[in-house]
């Protein structure tokens, strides 16, 4: 099989470098361009030297016209880039992976009020396709135009979703207390995120309302059939450079359901995902331990035998959470092992 051409516009953020991290090695892929206005002429392996060895190729100035060369377009950029893009590229054959979020959000006018502008191509909204695998693996397999979950999203809903689908959690008081590394606010320089500023602190952030809310609502209730979600969305900056943990409560909807029933759900739920690691009973996952690779892993509680239950979901942001799952979703859109570049041990300490 001919190996698939890729470009990533932006490849400079840290999405777009952990990206390239993982397409250097893929047997699958040739990457043929690499696009940044600001760094256009530079060798990629001169701003990132763990690259040095690995990718001969310089950054150069997004041109559709070379894109619409490629088999497959990644778009690492800030929010509302990709849509301005998308449509021509689709149009020329080109599938289509957004790691931002123009396309996740089905309704429009949701979509607007949240990220503060108005939607370039409404109309391809509709056929993008929601690329979170352990539920759409079917569809993404068609797609031309993949909607690559958010970081926070993802963990949430691989922590719920079991949970939902199977009606043994109430919907109307859900809450998803989550944590995550700096890396999660990009590289752009930000006082905010500094070392002096970020460092020996823990902050919550966005408790009126974050961006990632809608699309949680929007996953989840897709998840519950015709019931409405009520959930309560805080996340939280810790002193750490990578890494998402959810805590995930909710009120079980029968006595006779306990934690060992949960966990034998869980276990069935995910037995066949590569991706998603159960732990045992008990257990309570760590960031570490999935760092730089494309796991998610997860544990269930129920505290004192109450009719509480308590998920604990961990992944990386920049690999689950971001360039790995998009990875993981080029390899099931053209036919590759699911695992295929992604067949990473996570890095520890």
């Amino acid at each position: 099989m001919a190996k698939i051409k890729v470009g990533i516009v932006g490849g400079t953020g840290y999405a777009g470098v952990e990206l390239l991290r993982l397409l250097a090695l893929h047997p699958g892929v040739t990457l043929q361009v690499i696009t940044s206005r600001s760094e256009s002429g530079l060798l990629v392996q001169d701003m990132f030297p763990n690259l040095r060895g690995y990718l001969n190729i310089e950054f150069s100035e997004p041109d559709v016209s070379a894109l619409k060369q490629c088999d497959l377009v990644f778009f690492s950029t800030p929010n509302g880039i990709a849509m301005k893009m998308v449509p021509e590229l689709i149009e020329a054959g080109v599938k289509v992976i957004d790691l931002a979020a123009d396309f996740r959000i089905k309704d429009i006018k949701v979509w607007e009020k949240w990220y503060g502008m108005k939607h370039a191509c409404p109309d391809y909204v509709e056929q993008a396709v929601y690329g979170l695998p352990e539920v759409n693996r079917e569809a993404i397999k068609g797609a031309r135009l993949i909607a690559n979950p958010g970081c926070y999203p993802t963990a949430v809903q691989l922590g719920f979703l079991p949970l939902l689908e199977n009606k043994l959690i109430k919907t109307d008081f859900l809450v998803a207390d989550c944590k995550s590394g700096v890396s999660g606010a990009g590289r752009g320089a930000n006082v905010a995120t500094l070392l002096c500023e970020a460092s020996e602190s823990f902050k919550s952030y966005g408790v009126p309302g974050h961006r990632h809310l809608p699309e949680i609502k929007q996953c989840l209730e897709s998840f519950s059939s015709d019931d409405k979600i009520d959930i309560t969305f805080t996340p939280h900056l810790v002193p750490m450079i990578r890494g998402i943990h959810a805590t995930l409560y909710g009120k079980i909807t029968s006595d006779s359901v306990n934690v060992a029933d949960l966990q034998t759900l869980f276990e069935k739920k995910y037995a066949l995902e590569p991706f998603v690691d159960v732990l045992p009973a008990g257990s309570h996952p760590e960031t570490r331990t999935v760092k730089g690779s494309n796991l998610c892993r997860i544990a269930i509680h129920q505290p004192q035998g109450s009719d509480t239950i308590v998920i604990l979901s961990v992944i990386d942001n920049l690999v689950k959470g971001a360039a790995g799952q998009a990875v993981q979703n080029m390899n099931i859109a053209f036919g590759l092992d699911e695992k295929s570049g992604l067949n990473i041990v996570p890095l520890m300490p």
